[in-house]
């Protein structure tokens, strides 16, 4: 589907269903570096029972076009004028990582135009690693090794696909490798920058789930805890043997989690 915000065209994906406004919707939003096809599992299985789903690119990122946003608040603004875009006056907000960050900000400024909030992967301050900003300053191939190689547990690192033939982190890297050069460290850097997380979780009215992987190496599951603590009412699921990239790692996991609250 395609959308039009800010005069710019925008995909998302609605998991193989018309979009339809008058459907509780769920949108997804990916972390760094990504596109909406890390949401495959996920946003066919809503589509399917009973909501309507947008899985977006964000500016400037897979099929999407405009230059890429460079704050964590100025997406999460973008995320609000993508409802208007899309006749939505609600939504439930499902984010990755840096997309949990824009997810959370969202919510804490849209106040009761998100009815639930998932947050996967996420932590109340996500500093990078020099190393790695400077890799990705660079577009160094380096930078996306090592967010693919932090990014999954021990069985990514050994094959780790539900489906025979499929390589997850090789897969995961082909999606990193598509984004333009500056892309990924933009997104980085603004990852870096946000210490909005605390205010915009006093906000948070809405039933909200934070979904954590123990074997999380970017995101750790303790950083998961301490972010559901800031929120009132937020329900911690952690997931065993899971690496950062739980939609990837633990599918059926992570959608058990998302099924019951969005």
């Amino acid at each position: 589907m395609k959308l039009t915000v800010d005069g710019h065209e925008v995909f998302a994906a609605t998991g193989g269903q018309v979009f339809d406004a008058a459907l509780p919707a769920v949108i997804f939003v990916h972390g760094a570096g990504m596109d909406h096809t890390v949401w495959a599992l996920q946003t066919r299985y809503f589509a399917h029972h009973g909501r309507t789903v947008l899985a977006v690119d964000l500016p400037g990122h897979g099929r999407s076009a405009g230059d890429p946003l460079t704050s964590i608040e100025d997406m999460a603004a973008w995320l609000g004028r993508l409802m208007d875009a899309a006749g939505l006056e609600t939504a439930a907000l499902a984010g990755h990582s840096m997309g949990a960050l824009i997810a959370l900000a969202a919510a804490g400024s849209l106040s009761d135009r998100v009815r639930a909030l998932a947050l996967l992967g996420a932590a109340p301050r996500m500093p990078v690693h020099p190393d790695l900003l400077a890799a990705a300053e660079a577009n160094a191939h380096l930078a996306v090794d090592l967010v693919n190689s932090w990014g999954h547990g021990r069985a990514g690192h050994l094959g780790g696909n539900r489906a025979p033939g499929l390589w997850l982190m090789g897969g995961a890297e082909r999606v990193l490798e598509r984004s333009a050069p500056g892309v990924l460290f933009g997104d980085l850097a603004a990852c870096n920058a946000f210490g909005g997380a605390g205010e915009a979780a006093a906000k948070v009215t809405c039933p909200t789930r934070v979904i954590a992987g123990e074997a999380d190496m970017m995101t750790p599951a303790k950083a998961g805890a301490k972010l559901a603590q800031a929120i009132a009412g937020a329900e911690l699921v952690r997931i065993a043997g899971c690496g950062h990239m739980m939609m990837l790692e633990k599918p059926d996991e992570t959608l058990d989690a998302l099924r019951t609250l969005l």
